[in-house]
């Protein structure tokens, strides 16, 4: 049945060497990218700064109804990078979404970070919210993304 492959025209053969080749560029991107994603699963700071992981992460938490402590996480990286003439603005916005007690988006502190926090919205600076943000982390590494692992999210 099969004769082969020298019945078949040389540029045949050529093009065959060429597909040949870029296959195998492929393969090796895609393993690569393979070993990327396994390096994203290994911790959460690595996955928070990875666009596709930080997607899978969010998409994981809205599923769970719990995307408050990323979505915090985010408006303090934000926070700290914003214009000094912008933080008291910022600082209130996110006091109101994530800290108050009525916020919307409430994330889990304790009272006394809540409490330092409230002591100093007069005055904020680029780190008035790196405790609380460093709490929520802590939070997100020992429960969230634990089960974000074990999840169908996490590719």
């Amino acid at each position: 049945m099969c004769k082969g492959l020298s019945h078949l025209p040389s540029s045949c053969l050529e093009k065959a060497k060429e597909m040949r080749v870029k296959l195998s560029h492929l393969a090796e991107n895609h393993h690569k990218q393979k070993t990327q994603d396994g390096k994203i699963l290994q911790d959460l700071e690595t996955l928070l700064n990875n666009k596709g992981g930080l997607l899978a992460f969010r998409g994981f938490l809205r599923s769970e109804f719990s995307e408050e402590n990323l979505e915090f996480w985010l408006a303090c990286e934000q926070y700290r990078v914003s214009p000094t003439n912008l933080q008291k603005i910022k600082a209130i916005s996110i006091y109101n979404q994530f800290i108050n007690p009525d916020a919307p988006l409430e994330v889990n502190l304790d009272a006394e970070t809540r409490e330092a926090l409230l002591s100093v919205m007069d005055t904020p600076c680029t780190d008035t919210f790196n405790k609380a943000q460093q709490r929520i982390y802590s939070l997100m590494a020992k429960d969230s993304f634990p089960r974000f692992l074990r999840s169908h999210h996490c590719i």
